[in-house]
């Protein structure tokens, strides 16, 4: 059996490390290149930078972050927002991500994700999927969670997986910030419907909420951003736990 990853989520604004409730009232978590080399320590198996406005801003990914990002941990590194075409996954990539992370620019050109995957390989390309359940019908949400579509959750999985991509970050828009749990059933039916690796996100806010998300989510990863950025769980003691309830976790 795999190991499932534990993965802190640098949501980034302004240059800084922000985080919300349902995609709104953010407040400030700190230094995004501190909190980067103390979670690279602390035990995290991968790290995710979310440039959460470029896309609304129409500009490029804050480079020299990310670069000074690279440069303090050793951890895989994956990097989002306001990639549009192979170009910028080049620049990423020389800067120091692993892997890229696009979301609203797939969903407008999906063949961009068979572009990127040819080019760069199916591993380094993770499409990001921010989904709100409405009237009990998932669908699909883009430039950070702003733009309501009609596209359903688990049907553009589907294609996302079929055009290339290596993984999947599914988060809900209805858990974000709650505290109240991962959305187990819709990430159920995508570790089930899908075989490439699935990323819960949204909602985490105790370690049985990350015990729950491997064992009734099937999920192979979990993210989580305020209650690591807080000093609420701190992923030693929470890998501990997983530990315990039988979960593969590196250790």
């Amino acid at each position: 059996m795999l190991t499932k990853r534990i993965i802190p989520c640098l949501d980034i604004k302004n240059g800084r490390t922000v985080k919300g409730v349902n995609f709104v009232s953010l407040r400030d978590a700190g230094d995004p290149v501190e909190l980067a080399e103390f979670y690279s320590k602390e035990g995290a198996d991968e790290l995710v930078f979310l440039d959460i406005t470029a896309t609304e801003e129409k500009r490029k990914t804050l480079l020299d972050l990310v670069l000074k990002v690279a440069q303090k941990i050793n951890i895989p590194f994956t990097v989002g927002g306001g990639i549009s075409k192979v170009e910028d996954v080049e620049m990423l990539l020389r800067a120091g991500a692993d892997k890229v992370s696009i979301n609203s620019s797939a969903v407008k050109n999906p063949d961009l994700i068979n572009d990127l995957a040819a080019k760069f390989g199916s591993q380094c390309i993770v499409v990001a999927i921010d989904a709100k359940k409405v009237k009990d019908q998932w669908k699909v949400h883009l430039v950070g969670g702003k733009v309501p579509t009609e596209i359903d959750l688990f049907e553009w999985a589907k294609e996302v997986e079929q055009r290339g991509a290596g993984e999947i970050l599914f988060t809900s828009m209805n858990n974000d910030g709650t505290k109240e749990g991962f959305a187990n059933k819709a990430l159920k039916k995508l570790s089930r419907e899908l075989t490439i690796p699935i990323i819960a996100s949204g909602g985490a806010g105790n370690m049985q909420h990350f015990i729950d998300t491997f064992k009734i989510g099937e999920s192979d990863a979990a993210l989580a951003a305020s209650v690591f950025h807080f000093k609420e769980i701190k992923i030693k003691d929470l890998k501990q736990e997983l530990k315990k309830n039988n979960i593969p976790v590196r250790i």
